[in-house]
């Protein structure tokens, strides 16, 4: 079994063992990959520096929210306070007062042809036998 294994891996112009050597190298490499702790990529140094920085915002956010004054609560209005619409016509606008917005033109209209019967594709001559 473990011949034709070797048979299998056998790369040409190297000798038989080469495959092999290459095969469990490769193994090792992928073990090492599975088994290698997140500090030795870098996330855990760089994990700590964000949590160094999280706890520093709230430490600040805290600190403002210390010194900022309570809310004062709105007081709802009295109904001693409360004044009626004036009951009448309402005033009309004056004629003088100026547009704010400018007029709506009116929509466009196509002039129609004479003796037309409202289509407008052409009218194509075709020759006559």
């Amino acid at each position: 079994m473990l011949q034709d294994l070797v048979a299998a891996l056998t790369v040409p112009g190297l000798p038989d063992w080469a495959g092999v050597a290459v095969l469990v190298l490769l193994a090792l490499v992928a073990l090492a990959y599975l088994l290698m702790p997140f500090s030795v990529f870098g996330l855990k140094g760089r994990l700590e520096a964000i949590e160094a920085q999280l706890d520093e915002l709230q430490a600040e956010l805290r600190s403002l929210a210390v010194r900022l004054p309570e809310p004062t609560r709105r007081r709802a209005p009295l109904e001693e306070e409360w004044e009626h619409p004036p009951v009448g016509p309402r005033p009309q606008p004056e004629a003088s007062a100026p547009r704010t917005r400018p007029p709506v033109p009116p929509p466009a209209t196509w002039p129609e042809r004479q003796g037309s019967s409202g289509r407008s594709e052409p009218k194509l001559d075709w020759p006559k036998r």
